[in-house]
C-alpha cells in the first residue's frame, strides 16, 4: 500500500524520519512531500535516502531545473490517484488551517484537495497555538469531513513551555495508520511456527544436495504473522534473507536439524506453517573426505529424509497445520493427495514452472486446498499478500473450531 507523508515546518519534522522507517516496517511504500518550511528543519536528502524515492518539495520546477513537461505539471494528480492514504506529520497550525479552508498554494495542499484517499493529520505546535479557537475550529471542520486526527501529547515543548502540542508518539501514529488502512492485529495471543528456505544434505565436506528455494515465501509468512500480532518462531534453512524484526529466528542447515528444531518449538505453537522446501533425500553414506574425479560413472545412493510435515500431522494436538506443495505437474491431484496423507488442514500448492510462481521471485500464484474439499485459487500477487490470504484462512479454521 502507498502512503504520501506530508512533512511541514515544525521542530518535530525530524521525527518524521523515524516515522518513515516504522511505516516501511509495516510494508508500506512511503512517498514524502515536504513544504518549504519543513526544509528549514530537515533536508529532502534524508528522506530520499530512507525511501529510495524522489522527495517532492515544489509544485513547479525551480529556476534552472529541467523544463516542465506534462508529467511534472500534473504530478500532484498522479500522486493523488496512486496513494492509499495521506498522512501529515507533523501538521502545523498553518497546514491545518489551509486544509480546513481549501487553500491549495503548494504541492501538499493541492494534493490534499486532489486525493480521495483517507487523510490523517498529527498536529504539533506551541501549546497556545494548539489551544487557540481558530486551530480547534479548523480541526473540528476537518473531523466533520472525515479527516482523522492524532491528538498531540502533553509534555515539555521545544519552545520551553509545558502542555499539549508535542507530536504524538510514532507508535500512536502508526496505530492510527493501521486502523485507517484496515491493517489487522488479529493474531494477538497466537504462537505461529513457520519453516522456510531449503535444507542442505552433505555428500562430502565440499558438496551437498539442496534445492532452489530462496525462503521468500516462508519469511513473508513470518513477517505477516508478526505484523498481525502473533508470537512467531521462524525455523529457517540457509538463505540470504534477514529475519523480520521481532521474530524468533532459529537457523538450521539439514533436514534432521530442522526436524529437531520443529519438534522442540512446535509444543508452544497454535499454528504450524511448513513453507520450507525440505530435501526429500540425502546421501545414504556421506563421505568424510572430498570425492575425487575418477574414470567412468559415479553412483550415488540416496535415502529418504525425515518427513517433518507428516510427523507434525500425526501429533497435531489441536494445532492448525499448513503444508506447501511445489509441483510441476498434476497440481490438484498431488496437492489433494498430500493433504490426505500428511494430516494437514491446508495445502498451499503452486506450479513452479509458471512465470511469477517459481523460486526466488517476489510473487506467487497458488491454490489453497482445504480438508472440507474447498479449493481457493489466488491470482498472481506478492508473496506477502499470499501470506496474508493464507493467514486469513487459518483464522477462519480456528473460528470454526
Amino acid at each position: 500500500m502507498r502512503i504520501a507523508l506530508g512533512v511541514t515546518g515544525g521542530v518535530a519534522a525530524y521525527k518524521a524520519a523515524e516515522l518513515v522507517r516504522r511505516l516501511q516496517q509495516e510494508k508500506l511504500d512511503v512517498q514524502v512531500v515536504m513544504t518549504r518550511g519543513a526544509q528549514e528543519f530537515i533536508t529532502p536528502l534524508t528522506f530520499a535516502a530512507l525511501t529510495g524515492q524522489k522527495v517532492i518539495t515544489e509544485m513547479f520546477s525551480a529556476a534552472g531545473a529541467a523544463p516542465a513537461n506534462v508529467e511534472s505539471a500534473i504530478e500532484h494528480i498522479a500522486v493523488a490517484q496512486r496513494i492509499d492514504l495521506l498522512l501529515v506529520a507533523p501538521a502545523t497550525a498553518d497546514i491545518i488551517g489551509k486544509f480546513a479552508r481549501g487553500i491549495a498554494d503548494d504541492f501538499l495542499t493541492t494534493l490534499h484537495l486532489a486525493t480521495k484517499a483517507p487523510v490523517i493529520v498529527a498536529p504539533a505546535m506551541n501549546v497556545n497555538m494548539w489551544g487557540h479557537a481558530a486551530t480547534q475550529e479548523n480541526l473540528s471542520t476537518l473531523r466533520a469531513r472525515g479527516v482523522h486526527v492524532v491528538n498531540p501529547d502533553e509534555g515539555y515543548l521545544a519552545c520551553g513551555m509545558v502542555g499539549s502540542g508535542r507530536l504524538a508518539g510514532t507508535e500512536a501514529i502508526v496505530e492510527k495508520v493501521r486502523e485507517v488502512l484496515g491493517l489487522r492485529r488479529d493474531l494477538v495471543g497466537q504462537t505461529v511456527l513457520v519453516t522456510a528456505g531449503p535444507t542442505c544434505e552433505d555428500l562430502d565436506p565440499v558438496r551437498y544436495l539442496t534445492n532452489r528455494s530462496s525462503g521468500k515465501m516462508g519469511y513473508s509468512l513470518a513477517d505477516a504473522a508478526n505484523r498481525r500480532g502473533a508470537s512467531v518462531v521462524l525455523v529457517s534453512g540457509p538463505t540470504d534473507l534477514k529475519a523480520p524484526e521481532g521474530v524468533d529466528w532459529v537457523p538450521v542447515r539439514s533436514t534432521e536439524q530442522m526436524q529437531d528444531a520443529v519438534r522442540e518449538r512446535a509444543r508452544e505453537a497454535n499454528i504450524v506453517i511448513m513453507a520450507a522446501a525440505v530435501a526429500d533425500f540425502r546421501p545414504a553414506a556421506p563421505h568424510d573426505q572430498k570425492l575425487k574425479r575418477g574414470e567412468g560413472n559415479f553412483t550415488l545412493e540416496l535415502e529418504p529424509t525425515p518427513d517433518i510435515l507428516a510427523e507434525i500431522g500425526r501429533e497435531k494436538a489441536g494445532r492448525i497445520l499448513v503444508g506447501f506443495a511445489a509441483e510441476t505437474e498434476r497440481i490438484a491431484e498431488n496437492a489433494k493427495d498430500k493433504l490426505a496423507r500428511k494430516g494437514a488442514d491446508i495445502i498451499v500448492a503452486n506450479d513452479v514452472t509458471q512465470e511469477g510462481a517459481g523460486f526466488d521471485v517476489d510473487t506467487n500464484i497458488v491454490t489453497l486446498y482445504l480438508r472440507d474439499s474447498r479449493e481457493i485459487p489466488l491470482p498472481k500477487m506478492s508473496k506477502f499478500d499470499v501470506a496474508n490470504r493464507i493467514l486469513d484462512q487459518v483464522l477462519l479454521l480456528k473460528e470454526r473450531r
